[in-house]
């Protein structure tokens, strides 16, 4: 259950890190509003998720996940250029998410 809170919560980081380039320095309501809740919910979530796994571990697949949504998606909304050296560093920030938890 940990690793399925630990995702989810990875999830949140990359809303909010979007709201949060949304929010124009919190001068919009609803973005700032949604980068508020993400940030709680994805805190919350790694926090229950580090009961059970090492602190270590938890966090680099936190970062890793949130990390490469948020890219993807500045990538798919036109903001980051898209080369392959960049699709090739996702692609081991997800394998070695992937490989921490086999590692676990």
């Amino acid at each position: 259950m940990s690793w399925w809170i630990l995702a989810i919560s990875g999830v949140l980081e990359a809303v909010w890190a979007a709201a949060l380039s949304k929010s124009e320095g919190f001068s919009r309501l609803v973005p700032s509003l949604l980068f508020v809740i993400a940030l709680a919910a994805s805190m919350a979530g790694l926090a229950y998720a580090m009961r059970e796994l090492p602190v270590g571990t938890a966090y680099a697949v936190w970062v890793g996940i949130g990390a490469v949504l948020t890219i993807l998606y500045a990538m798919f909304s036109g903001q980051e250029s898209v080369t392959v050296l960049k699709v090739l560093l996702l692609t081991l920030i997800v394998a070695s998410v992937i490989g921490l938890k086999l590692a676990h």
